[in-house]
């Protein structure tokens, strides 16, 4: 094992994990160490520590009882991701948490879940469903492939920019083509699947933003991504 570690925080393992969010912390484990790098997972449910010397945050999505449930602990520990994300970490928010990285999520019923502000986003529950295979092209990233399946609709204020542009789906909502967000080296995202496994191009920007920020430098290697390919043709062949 390499003795460059890089921490990666798992945010609410317990809560928000859903539709096999889980998977992309693995995928950045495994790719870190085919860099050479050792990963050291922390993960953080309400009540625990905030911990130091995190270099990507990681945070998957969660049903409304979910989101309810660790809402008051991620606005005490608001102002920590703030700060980090104002310093160059990056990070990957999925769909429920996607959602509270934004102003507020407001429920179908009218209920305000407080969010903490750190991208510039609003969401609004609806009585459709936003469901099934979608595919999002983006500048820096390529074709985005992945599962959809929510309610809230976001929509992007100043200051922060779309992930990519839908090609077949739904994405932040039924009025635009946008999906997802990208703010500093922040990503925010609707893509369950889970994402990272048909999308390393974001894994490694993940990962090389990481170890820049903590090493300076970063050396990429080949690695065979044969497998991830095919998923990825296989995925675009799907119907929405």
């Amino acid at each position: 094992m390499s003795d460059k570690i890089i921490r990666i925080l798992h945010l609410y393992s317990n809560d928000m994990n859903i539709y096999g969010d889980r998977g992309n912390i693995l995928v950045i484990k495994r790719r870190l160490q085919w860099y050479g790098y050792t990963p050291e997972i922390v993960e953080y449910n309400p009540g625990d520590k905030f911990p130091d010397n995190i270099n990507i945050v990681v945070g998957g999505g969660g049903q409304d009882s979910g989101q309810n449930k660790i809402q008051k602990d991620l606005l005490s520990i608001g102002p920590k991701l703030i700060e980090l994300a104002n310093t160059g970490t990056p990070m990957l928010v999925i769909c429920g948490l996607y959602q509270l990285f934004g102003k507020f999520f407001k429920t179908s019923s009218g209920e305000i879940i407080e969010g903490i502000g750190l991208l510039n986003i609003e969401t609004f529950g609806k009585s459709e469903r936003l469901i099934g295979n979608i595919v999002t092209h983006s500048q820096q990233f390529g074709d985005i492939i992945g599962y959809e399946n929510h309610s809230g609709q976001t929509f992007l204020g100043n200051n922060v920019s779309p992930l990519g542009q839908v090609r077949l789906g739904a994405g932040n909502n039924a009025t635009d083509i946008s999906e997802g967000v990208i703010y500093k080296n922040v990503i925010g995202s609707y893509l369950h699947g889970s994402l990272l496994p048909k999308n390393p191009a974001i894994a490694d920007f993940l990962i090389k933003t990481a170890v820049i920020n903590r090493y300076g430098k970063f050396k990429t290697i080949n690695i065979d991504n044969h497998f991830t390919d095919l998923a990825r043709q296989t995925a675009l062949k799907r119907p929405r």
